[in-house]
Formats: C-alpha cells, structure tokens, sequence
C-alpha cells in the first residue's frame, strides 16, 4: 500500500448535542412541575379551559370530526378529490388539501382524486375533541397506515348550520 494516498483520520470527533430531527432535552428532571393537571372527571376550578357539554353533542362532533379526518387523509393520499371538503373547509385549509395532494400525486406518478392509488387504506381510529366554547372545537386524530401511525390536529368553527375546519395540522 502506498503510504502517500492514506488520508490520516481526525483525533476524537464531538457527538452532536442534537442528533436526527427530533431535539429532545433529555437532561433528568428533579422537581415536579408548577401544577399538576387534574385527573380526568376530577372537579376542575372555574377557570378551566374545558366547557361543559352534553354527551350527545360530544359524540355528534366526534363523529363528525372523525369522517372529515377520514376524508381529508384519503384526499391527501389521492383516492379522493379536494373538492369533497370544499364546503367543509376555509380557503387556507381546502388549498393545503390541494396543495398536499398535489405534492402526493407527483411523487407517486398520478392523478390525485380520480382512482384509488393508496396501496393500504388509511383508517383514522380514534378522535380527541376539546370544546374551547360551544362553537369551537379542536381535536387530535390518529390514523393508521397499516402498521404506521400519523396525527392530525384540527379547529372546527360552526358557521350557521355546519362546522368549518379552520386549521389542520399534518404530524
């Protein structure tokens, strides 16, 4: 072997403090935090951030906010078109389904919206709401993809006699 093309290697190289993309802070905790939140069902004080509402209309959004999750991950992955929550959406909210389909369609090769393209049939399993006043409700939803996972989070609005998405958040 010739010694003149062997490129001598560094002493010790630093590991990075944040590695991948997701920065943790992984440094012990020592003391508990300022407040505890309150188990669920516990009396909670005035000042909650949770209004009280009625089974009934919980499980009606819950619902509702489930078929609309449903949708807007089958318009993503192109086995539906966006228009089909035109109606149900803000303008910033159907041009991101748009936009993400788009995005989607290109990367696969095909036409969003026009033919079942999604190889495993995403299924959202369960909804999350929180009633922030009786006419503004955000949720999480997971979703699976087979044996993968993914989250939405989401703002309902009620506008006269239906909900509108005003914020999705894609996880």
């Amino acid at each position: 072997m010739d010694s003149e093309k062997v490129i001598p290697l560094p002493g010790r190289v630093p590991v990075a403090e944040v590695q991948g993309t997701l920065a943790l802070e992984l440094q012990p905790r020592h003391e508990p935090p300022a407040t505890l939140p309150s188990p669920r069902g516990a009396n909670r004080p005035e000042d909650a951030d949770v209004v009280p509402i009625d089974r009934a209309q919980r499980r009606q959004v819950d619902g509702w906010v489930s078929r609309f999750g449903q949708a807007a991950v089958e318009i993503v992955g192109g086995d539906r078109p966006a228009s089909q929550l035109l109606r149900w959406s803000s303008a910033e909210v159907y041009a991101e389904l748009e936009r993400r389909a788009q995005v989607v369609g290109r990367a696969g090769h095909h036409r969003p919206g026009y033919a079942r393209v999604q190889p495993v049939r995403p299924k959202v399993v369960s909804v999350h709401s929180f009633f922030v006043n009786p006419l503004v409700v955000e949720a999480s939803l997971h979703v699976r993809y087979g044996a993968r996972s993914r989250a939405l989070a989401a703002r309902f609005e009620a506008r006269g006699d239906r909900w509108i998405c005003t914020a999705l958040q894609w996880a």
